[in-house]
Order: C-alpha cells, then structure tokens, then sequence
C-alpha cells in the first residue's frame, strides 16, 4: 500500500488521537475494551460480576421507587413478577448469548451473522440505536439519581435545593474528564464498591423486615388495602402483569454482563477458538447476579412499599428516586444515613462508568468496519466528548428527572433483551434444539409483548431511540460517503500464477484491462483488446494482463485482496478478484504490483455507459458503476505524488 507523508500533528491533536494507530486490531474489538486478556490470565467471576454489578446492582438506587409509582399497593407483586421473568427469561436467554459469543459480541453480532448487504448493516444500526439510547440514558439517569441522592441528603438539602440539574451535568463531565484522561476499569474498585454498597442495603432491607415484623399492623393495613382496591388474588396478578412493563428497567445489567466475558478467566486450556470454562464462568456470573438482584428486589419493593407513605414516592416527595436512602435516614439516623448515600452516589457514578466503556466497546466495533465512522472516530478521547455532550444534551432535556428517563432506559434495555431472545431461538432452531426452540419463542414473545407496551405507555422512550437511530444511519451514510474513495483494502496476496504474470509483464511496460466479466468467451477477451488498442492508439505489439473484480458484498467497506491469475482460452491472461467495491480493489492492485516492481503500471478502461450520477450512487450503494474516475480518484487520494501514481487511460 501507499504511504504518504503528513505534517507533524500539534500536541493537542496528537493527545486527542492518541492510540488511533493501534484501532482496529484485534479481531475488530476495539476501544477499553480492545485486547481482552485471554481466558486463563483473566480475573474469577465473582470479582467480574461486580464490574457488572456496578451497572445491575445499582438500580436499587432508584428501582424501588420507580415500581411504588408504577405499581403503588401492587409493588411487592409486580417485582415477583419480574424477578419470575428475569430467572425463567431474561437469564436462560444470556447463558445461551453467552455460549453463541463468548468473545463479548453479544447478540447484535449474532443477529449480524443472519443478515448480510445493506439490510443487515441497516439492521445492526437500528440495534446499536437502542443500544446507545440503553447505555447513554444509563449514564444520565444515574448521574441524575446520584445528584438526587445528594440533594436530599438533609445536612446537604438547604444548600443544594434546586440544583440538582447542574450537579449532574457535573457528575457527566467528571464521567468523562476520567475518560479523557485515560480510564482503566478497575475491577478491585467495583469489587469494593459492590461489596459495601450490597452490606449497607442488607442492612437497610434487614432493619425494614425487622420494623415490618414488628409493626405487625403494617401488614395488615397493606392487605386490606390490597384487597379493598383489587378484590381478589387473581385480580392482583393480573393487574400485576399488566403494569410489569413499567419495572423493566429491574432486567437491566445482562447485556453488560456478557460485554464483560473477555474478563473472566476461565481454565487453563481455554482457546480464543474455544473457552469452555470461561462460558462456564460467565453462566455462573450471570446466575449469581440474577439471583443476588431477584433477592434484593422483592425485599427492598415489599418494605419500601410497607413502611413509606404512598405520597413520599411522587415527584418532589421525600423518597422520590431514593426510597432505601429515605428508609436508611429514617431508621438508622442521619450518620448512617449519609454513609448510605455516599455508596449510592459512588456506585451509581461508576455505573455510568461502565456504560461509557460500553459504548466506546460497541460503537467502534461497527461503525469503522462499515466505514460508518470518521477517521478520529477509532480514537477513544474524540468519542468521549461526543457522548459527553449528549450525555448534556439528554439531561437538560429531561431536566435531571429520574422518573422521567425511566422510560427511555427501559425502552433500550427491553429492546435489547427481545433481540437477544429471538437470536437465541434462532440459534437453537438451527442447532435442531426443538424443546429450547420452543422456549426461547415463548420468551421472546413475552419480551416482545413487554417492549411494545413499554413503548405505547411511555412513548418517550421511543423516540429517543428514534432519534438515536436517525442520528447514527444519517452521520454513519454521510462518513461512508465522505469516505467513499479511500483506499480500503487492507491487504493484497497474489497466487503463484499472478506473481507470474506480473512478473512477466514487468520486464516490459505493464498494461492492465479492466475487464467486467460476461460471458467470458473468446470474442469478449478479444474484441476488448481491440477496442482498448483504438481508443488509445496503441499498437499490435503491446501486451496486456486483464483484471475482472467479482462484487461480493457492497455494503463491506474493509477487507483483505486475493488476487488469482488463469489463462482464458489458451491465450488471454487474466487476474480475478473478489472484493466490494470494483474501483478500490483496482487501485490496490496497481498500488501493489507498482510496490512490488517498482515499475509504473497502466490501466486502460471504457467510459461507463449512463447517468454520472446514477453511476456514483450505483458505485456507493453497489460497489460497480463510475469505475474509472473513482479509480483515479482513489489513487489520487492514496497517492499524492504524481509521479509514483500508477496510470489511468479512459477512452
């Protein structure tokens, strides 16, 4: 390939793009999470599942709250309900994820695999839409309970009341200050922080079963009211069903729980090709989580909603998005109460931590490969600032307001549970797998149903999805526009037949003929020569090497060059290549052979019949069309000195 020289970056711009060199290996994973360490130097599970936990386990934050507004008396019920799907659905559904991508992929890539061309890079867009909308809403939700959760602090209140917007629009730029200035997850940290945050809630559910048990009446009281506003048992499951959607955002953590698996350390045998203990570790980690989570979340929803008046939980009450910091303060005094909020504020900090490293692990493992992104996009810095900034956006819009971005949250999350169930009942469906086949469709369809009614209850959440698939597909078409005539292809192997042939036509000047393959008779090959040799007034004696380019997928926009040679007919020489595009794989060839020989090569083409700019747009989206323009344009980029720029003839 070409090299060109470029001016010493400055300081600022050389820190900003630092490690951009480096983007790109690995199997295409990319960002904190580029080179995982393999399975046997990695860490146990039980210390990888707090880096998950930091993300799954801080929902308690603000989950219970969240289920006493959108379930009230029914709160307890309802979490049992979802606790139900999370261990029958949502877990089943993951430790099959797990097994189909133990790399971390998780199941956008399994359902990549199902789909190829434009619609399945299209696919994958909408997906790493709801992704971003999961992980982005993740980071500005939790900054926002974090701040409420200092707010209402009552040694902090009086000075910080009515200004909960601009600590957490803090608490964002600090998120990515850290970033900046090179993060590392550091997995003793989130076991630290888990460990305590995890003690002190035992505490306060503890301390709350205590109060419950003793104050018998409370029970009481919670039944009969139970029983006044919905009559019978069947009644109350029934509405319980209907308003579980609304607690979806208790089924978050699982996507985060299999970007993790490159952590776990698995057994000492384990291959990239075939890590059977890391897969068995991660099931684990998965498991514990989901057991730890179910147990925590019906104790905390059945003492929050017994021992804290319905009132408090409403916007502007008390335990508004921090009802276990409300009972922590009420029961166990102020000092308590206030090492409680410092561990929330803490864990719920480092969950939007996890969720920037997820997104710079997600979106540079697409968009480059599709060449969907800018070149300073591979770049991790450049990217923190853009999620940086609609992390602001994404707060003032919904004015720090926890209640308010539940709906969104849970929007990415369930969208994302319900592609992992349908990859999974594919998966099993190929595999013969009747039995999981048929679970994995159940599951899907309740993950399915959950989604929907989540979407027509809080539409909100929708449309910010919406808004984050637009913005992606429309930035991501006009980079692989704007990128559209770079040299793509990342490497050339020639066959022992083409290394012949060009090294045969090197001792005299080397002609290529870009050939676009038909019937590939005698009268093709040889009525093309004819053709080129009138248009370019070349002679009998000059010889030629044809080059046919095969278009594979359009859509890819990197890939490596295999170039094989035949002869066609007893006579004709000819190179064949498969790529995406039939103007950047010739560029390549010319780039190469002139490399190898150090001679100029030539190519000759005819003028494409046609529409210019239909045949652009035919070379954009098809990868043929304006062949020999886009060539030299190619070239021109790769290329900048014209004197070592291999020769473009059109006629």
């Amino acid at each position: 390939m070409a090299t060109t020289e470029h001016p010493q970056p400055s300081r600022l711009r050389a820190w900003m793009l630092e490690g951009l060199s480096d983007m790109g290996k690995g199997h295409g994973r990319q960002g904190p999470h580029a080179e995982p360490e393999p399975a046997h130097k990695g860490q146990p599970w039980y210390r990888v599942m707090c880096l998950t936990g930091v993300d799954y386990f801080s929902t308690l934050g603000y989950q219970p709250g969240i289920a006493a507004l959108a379930a009230g008396l029914l709160s307890p019920i309802a979490t049992i309900v979802l606790v139900i799907v999370t261990l029958a659905g949502a877990l089943p559904v993951y430790r099959r994820v797990a097994e189909e991508s133990p790399r971390g992929e998780g199941s956008i890539a399994m359902l990549e695999r199902l789909l190829s061309f434009w619609k399945g890079k299209l696919f994958v867009l909408t997906l790493l839409g709801f992704a971003a909308t999961d992980f982005l809403i993740t980071i500005t939700l939790s900054a926002a309970d974090a701040s409420t959760h200092l707010v209402e602090n009552p040694h902090l209140n009086s000075a910080l009341h009515d200004k909960q917007l601009v600590i957490t629009l803090v608490l964002v730029a600090l998120l990515g200050a850290v970033f900046l200035k090179g993060f590392l997850e550091a997995i003793g940290v989130a076991v630290a922080l888990v460990g305590a945050y995890l003690a002190l809630n035992a505490v306060v559910v503890i301390v709350g079963l205590y109060h419950v048990i003793t104050e018998g009446h409370v029970i009481t009281d919670w039944t009969d009211a139970l029983t006044a506003e919905h009559g019978n048992v069947f009644v109350m499951i029934g509405m319980a069903l209907i308003v579980f959607p609304k607690l979806a955002l208790g089924l978050s953590g699982f996507e985060t729980g299999v970007a993790v698996m490159p952590h776990v350390k698995g057994d000492e045998g384990d291959t990239e090709e075939h890590p059977k203990g890391r897969i068995r570790d991660t099931k684990k980690l998965l498991t514990a989580a989901a057991l730890i989570m179910s147990c925590f979340l019906i104790c905390t929803s059945f003492i929050t909603t017994l021992l804290i008046p319905e009132k408090d939980f409403e916007e502007g009450g008390p335990a508004n998005g921090r009802a276990l910091a409300y009972l922590a303060h009420d029961y166990l005094g102020g000092a308590f109460g206030t090492i409680y909020d410092v561990s929330t504020i803490a864990i719920l900090w480092f969950a939007g931590a996890s969720a920037m490293a997820g997104l710079l692990n997600l979106m540079p493992r697409y968009l480059p490969r599709y060449g969907m992104a800018p070149h300073w996009a591979r770049a991790v810095r450049p990217m923190v600032i853009v999620f940086t900034l609609v992390g602001f956006l994404v707060t003032w819009i919904f004015d720090a307001d926890v209640d308010a971005q539940g709906g969104a949250y849970a929007t990415g999350v369930l969208v994302l549970i319900s592609s992992a169930a349908i990859a999974v009942t594919i998966a099993a469906r190929k595999a013969g797998q009747r039995n999981w086949t048929i679970a994995f469709a159940v599951i899907s369809v309740v993950f399915l149903y959950t989604t929907i009614v989540n979407v027509i209850e809080r539409p909100d959440g929708v449309k910010i999805g919406a808004c984050f698939i637009a913005g992606i597909i429309i930035l991501s078409l006009a980079s692989r526009l704007a990128r559209a005539f770079e040299l793509r292809v990342t490497s050339v192997t020639l066959d022992d037949m083409a290394e012949r042939f060009i090294r045969d036509i090197a001792s005299r000047k080397i002609r290529f003929i870009a050939n676009e393959p038909d019937a590939r008779d005698i009268a093709e090959y040889r009525d093309k020569v004819e053709q080129i040799r009138q248009d370019n007034d070349l002679s009998e004696q000059d010889d030629f090497v044809f080059v046919e380019v095969t278009v594979t997928d359009p859509s890819e926009f990197e890939s490596g060059l295999t170039v094989r040679g035949e002869v066609m007919h007893n006579r004709y020489r000819v190179l064949t290549v498969e790529s995406s595009s039939v103007s950047n794989a010739l560029a390549a060839l010319l780039l190469h052979v002139r490399d190898t020989t150090g001679c100029t090569p030539h190519i000759y083409f005819e003028w494409t019949e046609g529409n210019p700019f239909a045949n652009f747009l035919r070379f954009f989206l098809f990868g043929q069309g304006e062949v020999a323009p886009v060539t030299r344009e190619v070239l021109r980029e790769a290329e900048p000195d014209r004197a070592r720029r291999p020769r473009v003839h059109t006629g």
